[in-house]
């Protein structure tokens, strides 16, 4: 059995911590929340995370193999909020079956969609903003600290401790880098409705998203596209943003449609990459996603 976990392990490919793997230890569903617990975590716990680099959260699906390792942990830590629509059926049976979980966008005052098809809905994507993401740090610690047996207390709130200050530093750097983007240029247009947080943490607005929805498996009509393109003339926004993990197609076509000059530009902003992919962590993926901002909204 220890083989067989230690298998799946080296397949799910943001792996495992360096204490090997077993029954137990702590599960994720998200790459993101996986990236930030095994910082939180260090060698303290086996850490497992599902979802694969690149992959859509809202969609991808796990084993029977994974499943079964899922309701043997001794925390389970998902985003929650219907986020993770694939796995949500995975996430059910093993919170009824006992396991320990935290729900971490549930923890972090979550805000809602105020347009498009999931209007009024709680919005999922908190990570776009690091100081949520430090109260995600702050939950996920305590969780840890409870519910997974065998660790050192004080190595798990050191380790938290250095990555808060980690997440001041990006908070501030991404002030910075915004702060050079004129007043009236702070407008986001994306692929989906995924940078609420950010926008709000960080002044600007969002104009609108290809796909009016807060989820990918949604698709955008003609007059939709029809709609966001004249808004988009309307405003002069010089930039429209497409995540790197799924093909730009629709952004590319609203930019033809807009008959204006304005550049698609990618951001990684559901999924972290692989180590060569140019956002292999949170940390990494967040100071990428403001550089292309800043470059896009500055650009002529």
């Amino acid at each position: 059995m220890a083989a067989a976990l230690a298998s799946v392990c080296v397949l799910v490919l943001s792996g495992c911590s360096a204490a090997g793997a077993g029954p137990g230890g702590i599960v994720v569903t998200t790459n993101i929340l996986g990236d930030v617990t095994r910082e939180i975590a260090g060698d303290e716990a086996d850490v497992t995370v599902l979802m694969k680099p690149g992959a859509d959260p809202h969609s991808f699906a796990i084993s029977a193999r994974e499943s079964a390792i899922v309701e043997q942990a001794n925390l389970l830590v998902h985003n929650g909020l219907g986020l993770e629509e694939g796995v949500q059926r995975n996430v059910d049976a093993a919170v009824e079956a006992g396991v320990p979980d935290l729900a971490v966008a549930e923890q972090v005052h979550p805000i809602r969609f105020s347009g498009g098809g999931s209007a009024g809905e709680a919005d999922p994507h908190f990570w776009t903003d690091p100081h949520r993401m430090r109260t995600a740090v702050e939950r996920i610690t305590e969780h840890i600290v409870s519910d997974v047996d065998g660790i050192e207390e004080r190595a798990v709130r050191d380790n938290a401790a250095a990555y808060l200050a980690k997440l001041d530093e990006l908070d501030d750097r991404m002030s910075r880098g915004f702060d050079r983007i004129p007043d009236d240029r702070r407008t986001l247009v994306t692929n989906h409705h995924v940078f609420g947080y950010l926008a709000q943490r960080y002044d600007f607005t969002v104009l609108g998203a290809v796909i009016p929805s807060g989820t990918t498996l949604a698709s955008p009509s003609a007059s939709d596209l029809e709609d966001l393109a004249g808004t988009v003339r309307e405003a002069g926004v010089p930039a429209i943003f497409a995540d790197a993990a799924q093909p730009d197609r629709l952004a590319n076509v609203l930019a033809d449609r807009a008959g204006v000059d304005v550049q698609v530009r990618s951001l990684f902003s559901e999924s972290l990459t692989g180590r060569d992919g140019g956002a292999p962590t949170y940390l990494a993926m967040m100071r990428a996603n403001t550089d292309a901002i800043v470059d896009g909204l500055t650009g002529p």
